[in-house]
């Protein structure tokens, strides 16, 4: 059952309209509704706080997430101003909201210079085809803690 909510849509395009007054970020802003009620929202503070990670959506992820005490978002919802970035995308996917609303699109965000086609194009790429540099190593000594991990008997599936 699709329980769009327009005020809560307002809300994200709102705080990303206030954002780009602030000067605190760029023209991005999300809420996090479980219920029918806001449990967080952010704007995008990535240059407020120095953070490439900052963005609307994985901030309010962050604070909605410490306001359950849990690392999950079932049975909310998430609306935000744009449609989400790759990084964005797979916080939400990590993170199992029941759905995700977006205002403006991919397209849109390019047209103000907020262009995601490099990340989405070197995502399918192999990791030596990349324009940054990765290099695979130590890795038998990191998989020691997987397997530590899989012996746990703290071990936790998320």
């Amino acid at each position: 059952m699709d329980r769009f909510n327009p005020k809560f849509m307002e809300m994200a395009i709102e705080l990303a309209r206030q954002n780009v007054i602030s000067g605190k970020g760029g023209p991005f802003g999300a809420v996090i509704v479980r219920d029918g009620e806001v449990l967080a929202s952010a704007m995008n503070e990535v240059i407020a706080n120095d953070d490439p990670t900052a963005h609307a959506e994985v901030m309010a992820i962050r604070r909605a997430c410490a306001n359950l005490k849990s690392y999950q978002l079932g049975g909310c919802e998430i609306y935000t101003s744009c449609e989400p970035c790759p990084m964005c995308l797979g916080a939400i996917y990590w993170a199992r909201p029941d759905r995700v609303y977006y205002a403006a699109t991919r397209d849109d965000a390019a047209n103000s210079g907020f262009d995601d086609s490099l990340i989405y194009r070197e995502c399918k790429l192999d990791m030596d085809e990349r324009s940054i540099p990765f290099h695979n190593t130590m890795r038998e000594e990191a998989v020691k803690a997987f397997k530590a991990w899989d012996k746990s008997g703290l071990k936790i599936k998320y």
